[in-house]
């Protein structure tokens, strides 16, 4: 029988040697490194929304845009063949197409708000496709989410 151990074997939760366990400060660092898409993903959209609001035709053209990088990598993942995926991903496409065309079609402060539940739609788009790891890589489907939730915010804080 070791230190740490009951006479049946099981362990029961002390430690043989005296090292204390690592701090939560101690592990910071290592789970930081592994969150940087979103790390990165905060300091973009801080350093876009910092000054105030991008014009709406340029954050509806960002919005149209997104959902083009998931089909490129899809292409490229070999993603696109399997049954439903790529309607899913043009229906998408379409989708945030539209709410970005009629973005543009309507007043700043009405497009702002239109753009802002399209960010945060695309932002639970990618939280789908981080949770199943299809289509896109995971540190893009992070990193994408962050930005589109905090862009999204400060579409609706700062409009």
């Amino acid at each position: 029988m070791t230190i740490g151990t009951t006479r049946d074997g099981r362990d029961d939760g002390t430690r043989d040697d005296a090292t204390p366990p690592r701090s939560t400060v101690a592990r910071l660092p290592r789970a930081l490194g592994h969150r940087w898409p979103t790390l990165l993903a905060l300091a973009l959209a801080l350093a876009t929304f910092v000054d105030g609001l991008p014009p709406v035709p340029l954050l509806a053209g960002l919005l149209g845009v997104m959902p083009v990088c998931y089909l490129i990598f899809g292409a490229f993942r070999r993603e696109l063949g399997r049954p439903g995926v790529l309607v899913l991903q043009v229906a998408g496409l379409l989708g945030f197409a539209a709410v970005a065309l009629t973005a543009l079609a309507v007043d700043d402060t009405l497009g702002f708000r239109l753009l802002a539940v399209g960010w945060l739609a695309h932002a639970v788009w990618d939280f789908v496709h981080h949770r199943n790891g299809k289509v896109v890589p995971r540190a893009w489907s992070e990193w994408c989410c962050a930005v589109d939730a905090s862009g999204a915010l400060a579409m609706l804080l700062l409009a």
